[in-house]
């Protein structure tokens, strides 16, 4: 019987940086049974040693940790290292490092990232607009937006929107039924912002539509879910693309994170085309 490794994830803030690097961390491993213990928030020797206790009573227990305050942190690699536990600080050496390179010493503050300063409050102000402006809400605004995303339904429009919200994009996302339902303003002048088609696999989108009618119990739009009419409906969108010389992408097998990078990365050649 595989082994089950127990992860303890040890933050001084909220934990949001270390669930990340861990998501990164298994993706890289096809085989590893876990169980994962978050500790966040943690500040004080006498939280560690709890927390080490805990550790201790378990087999095949690793620590990951995110503390900026250096004497807490080696306080835990050294009551860690007498119990034999294996434990990694994950943003220490990175600290230290940058901290040379600049020539700059490190606040050593947590939760520095979640200062409110107006690169805050700028991504706040994205998402409260991408909310506002979902599935084609507000299309007389369309010109307020940073990327535009259009497609057919069940392209992942709305969750990819939001994730570019939280990386501080104003984003629009507008349903592409046919060509007419494109915003006049947008087909008189397509360039006029960052506008991005997704498509996907017609046989994926079927399953999809089908699985969304099936949690609506909605059994009368038969025509939602024919797959000869999904295929017209890619194949349409596709055109519509290639006319107004919108870049697409494919999101298939892509997940929500991989197709913001790449549109992301789209959003910048256009800015710099633009400049």
């Amino acid at each position: 019987m595989a082994n089950t490794y127990q992860i303890y994830l040890i933050s001084d803030s909220t934990g949001e940086t270390l669930d990340r690097i861990f998501l990164a961390l298994k993706a890289q491993f096809l085989n590893i049974d876990y169980k994962v213990h978050s500790y966040s928030f943690t500040r004080t020797e006498n939280q560690i040693l709890k927390i080490l206790e805990d550790a201790r009573k378990n087999t095949n227990s690793i620590i990951l940790y995110t503390i900026v305050d250096n004497n807490l942190a080696k306080y835990l690699a050294n009551e860690s290292d007498k119990k034999k536990i294996p434990c990694f600080g994950v943003l220490g050496n990175l600290i230290l490092n940058f901290s040379k390179i600049l020539n700059q010493k490190a606040t050593h503050e947590p939760s520095g990232q979640h200062i409110l300063n107006e690169e805050y409050y700028d991504r706040i102000e994205a998402i409260q607009f991408t909310m506002n402006h979902d599935d084609g809400n507000l299309i007389s605004e369309i010109n307020k937006s940073d990327i535009i995303l259009v497609g057919v339904s069940r392209t992942s429009k709305t969750p990819t929107s939001i994730y570019l919200a939280n990386r501080g994009f104003k984003t629009s996302n507008i349903p592409l039924v046919n060509e007419n339902s494109l915003p006049r303003e947008l087909k008189n002048n397509p360039q006029m912002r960052c506008v991005v088609g997704l498509s996907t696999e017609p046989e994926r989108l079927a399953d999809l539509r089908k699985n969304r009618m099936s949690s609506l119990k909605e059994t009368e739009n038969i025509k939602y879910t024919d797959l000869e009419n999904i295929r017209k409906e890619v194949l349409n969108a596709k055109k519509t693309f290639q006319k107004y010389k919108w870049p697409s992408i494919d999101v298939t097998r892509k997940s929500v994170e991989e197709t913001a990078a790449s549109i992301i990365k789209i959003y910048e050649i256009y800015s710099n085309n633009v400049k």
